[in-house]
């Protein structure tokens, strides 16, 4: 009998993880497929264009739908639910529901 070490996250197919920066996912999360995390980007207000970094943390029970855009350091909380192609570039507050470009809040997450 193997050791019980909790849930293993295992992402759907064609997730794209551009992890420059530490991505967190937490137990009994979802990526759907062709979601795109993304933890870097440019300084567009610096002449050089540095690169810039900040981690992704997708907490317990969250769902992130397909073809969704998750920016860098972008905090999606315990349960929330990103609606399939939205572009999330602030935190999702726990058990709320976001969709669009950018995502805006559509409702709360009640589970019944």
């Amino acid at each position: 009998m193997e050791p019980d070490n909790g849930p293993i996250f295992l992402p759907c197919p064609e997730v794209d993880c551009y992890n420059v920066a530490l991505v967190t996912i937490g137990p009994h999360a979802t990526v759907s497929q062709k979601t795109y995390l993304c933890t870097a980007s440019h300084d567009i207000m610096n002449a050089d264009n540095p690169l810039i970094t900040a981690p992704i943390m997708i907490e317990d029970q969250a769902w992130v739908g397909a073809d969704a855009f998750i920016g860098m350091g972008v905090k999606i909380g315990q349960g929330a639910v990103v609606g399939a192609r939205a572009a999330v570039y602030k935190d999702v507050n726990s058990w709320e529901v976001v969709g669009g470009n950018p995502a805006r809040f559509i409702k709360k997450r009640i589970i019944q």
